[in-house]
């Protein structure tokens, strides 16, 4: 029986039993399978794990681990000092757009709320989850472990906190997300792009008291859902300020 010690640093170790976390143990490995189903027998998906070092040396996913052999797993690429680092995926590139599980409803809102384009649906099947993601460059964001651990995931991230508000704090510090909102760019509710829109095409739409105290409107290019300035805006102009304006130790 062949076996190989494993030591889990950092985040990933939330994927693991309390007796493993933090601390090297041994495990009986498989010659044929790669480190990367290895890894995600033990627990935390590939989507988590951001470097691989096997007695020293940087590796990549398609790795075989050989008996007798150390192998650390870190959450972060600048974790350790190592001569050369293997990348486990490319690099994000540009700014992050998302695609969110059918649990993660309220947290589409919030998203989409700081201007960041999120596909949500609250009947989407994981394989279709994985192929959008995979295919339009999205971030996968989920409660299903298993659905991260599906080979067409390349960037995607398993949603610790269950309360909305400090899920998108999650996101934003996961993601860098501060420097790159642009607050009231894509409807709440099914993702299209706002224009301003002239008050006289959308006058049928409007409430007697809307329309009377307001003037500026803005249409979604897609459902052609009406918003305005009103309470609706202050209230999410409070809350995008307050998660905007929040230091590194303060949740909502």
């Amino acid at each position: 029986m062949d076996i190989a010690t494993f030591h889990f640093h950092g985040a990933v170790n939330y994927f693991l039993p309390r007796n493993r976390q933090n601390t090297p143990f041994e495990h009986t490995i498989e010659r044929k399978a790669s480190i990367k189903d290895m890894l995600e027998s033990l627990g935390p998906p590939h989507t988590e794990i951001e470097l691989i070092a096997v007695n020293g040396v940087s590796v990549d996913f398609e790795h075989r681990v050989e008996a007798g052999t150390h192998v650390d797993i870190y959450d972060s690429l600048d974790a350790i000092d190592l001569p050369e680092k293997r990348l486990l995926r490319p690099p994000y590139q540009g700014k992050p757009s998302f695609v969110l599980d059918t649990h993660l409803g309220r947290l589409a809102s919030y998203l989409r709320m700081m201007g960041f384009d999120t596909l949500y649906r609250n009947d989407y099947p994981d394989d279709e989850l994985a192929y959008v993601s995979n295919s339009e460059n999205r971030i996968l964001l989920t409660r299903d472990v298993g659905l991260l651990k599906r080979s067409l995931v390349i960037h995607g991230h398993y949603m610790r906190e269950v309360k909305p508000k400090k899920r998108i704090i999650e996101v934003i510090r996961q993601y860098d997300l501060l420097e790159q909102a642009t607050p009231f760019k894509h409807c709440l509710k099914c993702n299209g792009g706002l224009h301003e829109v002239d008050k006289d095409a959308i006058s049928h739409q409007l409430e007697h008291q809307t329309a009377q105290y307001y003037d500026v409107f803005y249409q979604c290019d897609a459902c052609e859902k009406v918003y305005w300035k009103g309470s609706h805006y202050t209230k999410m102009q409070a809350f995008i300020e307050n998660v905007i304006g929040m230091n590194g130790t303060t949740p909502l």
